[in-house]
C-alpha cells in the first residue's frame, strides 16, 4: 500500500504492529545460500544439541531481513532509507517461531545535506510469539517536507 507521509505528519511515539512470519528450516537454507554463512550454530543440529540453546539458531541477518521486510507494508513514496543504528540481536531465533515486527517513532531532526527533508528514527523491533523482543534497530528515514503554499 503506498501512503504519503511528509516530515511534518510524522508523530513522536506512534506506532505500529506488523502480521507475523513463522521462520522455516527452508529460510536458514536458503539464507545460508545466499550469504555464505553455514557455521554450525545455523546448519548443524548435532552441534546444537551440546550447546545451551540446544538447537539451531536463525542467523541474526536473517532475522533483520525478515523483520524489517514485514515493515513494507506501507510504501511512503516521500521517504527513503537512509540505513540503520544500533542494530542488536537481544536473543536467539529458532525454527518455529513466529516473528512480527513493532516499529515506533523515536525521533525527528533536520537533515543538515538536504534542507527540503528531515530525518525520521523509526526504532523497530522484531518479537517472538512469546512476546519477547529478539531484535532491535533504529531505522534512519530521509523524508521530504511538506511543499510550500504558493
Amino acid at each position: 500500500m503506498e501512503q504519503i507521509t511528509y516530515f511534518e505528519d510524522y508523530e513522536i511515539g506512534s506506532s505500529r504492529l506488523t502480521s507475523g512470519r513463522t521462520i522455516t528450516e527452508t529460510d536458514f537454507i536458503v539464507h545460508a545460500g545466499h550469504t555464505g554463512d553455514f557455521f554450525p550454530h545455523h546448519m548443524d543440529a548435532e552441534y546444537m544439541k551440546a550447546t545451551p540453546f540446544g538447537q539451531r539458531i536463525a542467523h541474526g541477518t536473517l532475522v533483520f531481513s525478515v523483520g524489517i521486510g514485514l515493515t513494507a507494508a506501507i510504501v511512503n513514496p516521500v521517504a527513503f532509507s537512509y540505513g540503520y543504528d544500533r542494530l542488536r540481536f537481544i536473543k536467539p531465533v529458532f525454527i518455529g517461531d513466529t516473528i512480527r515486527t513493532r516499529t515506533t517513532i523515536t525521533a525527528k531532526e533536520d537533515d543538515p545535506k538536504r534542507p527540503g527533508s528531515g530525518r525520521v528514527i523509526e526504532r523497530c523491533e522484531v518479537i517472538n510469539q512469546r512476546g519477547d523482543v529478539v531484535l532491535a534497530a533504529d531505522h534512519i528515514y530521509i523524508v521530504e517536507r511538506k511543499p510550500a503554499q504558493s
